[in-house]
């Protein structure tokens, strides 16, 4: 782990921890010998999807938001040449993908499948999520992570030793509805719902994919992509010059989406 060098944060010590929570979300949900699950067109899930099928010979379908582009971006045809099949829903339908009308259809046109929710997160994915807090060597008091869909935090909440505690940044504008994402993926994982976690909802810059010329320069500075990453970073440093952490607090920031060597 880095740990940050920055004079403001004064006792409080943050530490930054690459760690792909990708494979994590996969572990326990590769056990069907099909797969197919959901995406946009620039989704790290349809991606890690894609690498673990050819990794371990399981045949992949992944289904698109909105129309065929051609020739394919670069995340598609990485997809395809790991031997990933694709398919595409219009965004209408797409909205309408949980329901089991459209798992219907997609099984009647693509046959016997196990289906996976966007972005991976189920209570499978809940419990790869879960062995991460144990596997942190240095001592912490908090672990803080940005929020897509819930399943990372939700893990990561379900793994904490008694006394820490974990903090979510949401990278969706309104993202307060991930509260319910977070307890309904824990209850379906472990029968229970865990009070150790809350989500700070005030740091997405606009929204999914949105961004600013602040978070952009806060992105290149620190060295992290600014999807994910760089809103939880912000938030978090923000937070701590704001004083909503004790002198001495330890806090793991998760750097899910991959770290820029500096």
């Amino acid at each position: 782990m880095r740990t940050l060098a920055d004079p403001s944060l004064g006792s409080v010590r943050v530490m930054l921890k690459a760690d792909d929570n990708k494979p994590r979300k996969l572990k326990y949900n590769l056990g069907h010998p099909r797969i197919l699950t959901f995406g946009g067109a620039y989704s790290n899930h349809i991606r890690a999807v894609a690498a673990a099928g050819r990794e371990r010979g399981i045949e992949t379908i992944g289904i698109i938001r909105g129309e065929e582009h051609l020739p394919l971006n670069p995340c598609l045809a990485h997809a395809v040449a790991c031997g990933m099949r694709l398919g595409y829903l219009d965004r209408a339908t797409y909205r309408l993908k949980h329901t089991p009308a459209v798992q219907e259809m997609l099984r009647e046109r693509w046959g016997e499948v196990a289906i996976l929710p966007e972005g991976g997160s189920n209570a499978a994915a809940v419990r790869g999520c879960a062995e991460l807090p144990g596997e942190i060597g240095e001592p912490y008091d908090v672990i803080c992570c940005a929020v897509g869909t819930g399943g990372t935090l939700a893990g990561i909440s379900a793994g904490l030793p008694e006394g820490r505690r974990a903090i979510g940044f949401p990278v969706l504008k309104g993202g307060g509805f991930l509260a319910g994402e977070v307890e309904r993926l824990q209850h379906e994982a472990y029968g229970r719902i865990w009070p150790n976690w809350r989500l700070e909802t005030g740091y997405h810059f606009g929204g999914y994919a949105k961004t600013t010329p602040e978070l952009d320069a806060f992105a290149a500075h620190h060295g992290v992509e600014k999807i994910y990453v760089a809103k939880m970073l912000y938030g978090v440093l923000d937070l701590v010059r704001q004083g909503a952490f004790a002198p001495g607090t330890r806090i793991v920031a998760l750097v899910t989406s991959g770290i820029l060597e500096r």
